[in-house]
């Protein structure tokens, strides 16, 4: 499966206004990337891939349609997958989005 890219394109007009960002396909699907950290994706297995702070990620989980992402059998810390469903409303990806660039912002910059 390849990522949406309608829903890549709504991502990319929420990011639009944030300094050095950056499109990079990556785990078959559109990273943004803010300060050259990952922030959010539109993951090739649907819906997004939302990089979150680790202390935080628990209580998103309880939200539903959200899952912590897994990659080779292993659970990846701050990471979490949301469903497609539950960012079909503008408001909603909004919230993950931001979210996601909150948390990329926190980080050290990457050359």
């Amino acid at each position: 499966m390849t990522y949406d890219a309608e829903l890549a394109d709504r991502i990319r007009e929420i990011v639009a206004s944030e300094r050095g960002v950056d499109e990079k396909r990556m785990f078959g699907g559109l990273a943004f990337l803010i300060g050259g950290n990952m922030a959010v994706s539109a993951s090739g297995k649907g819906g997004l891939m939302v990089r979150v702070d680790p202390d935080s990620a628990p209580e998103l989980l309880r939200a539903g349609q959200v899952e912590p992402m897994v990659m080779r059998g292993r659970e990846m810390l701050g990471w979490l997958r949301v469903d497609a469903e539950a960012v079909q409303d503008d408001a909603d990806l909004l919230t993950w989005v931001n979210r996601g660039i909150a948390y990329a912002k926190a980080l050290p910059r990457k050359s």
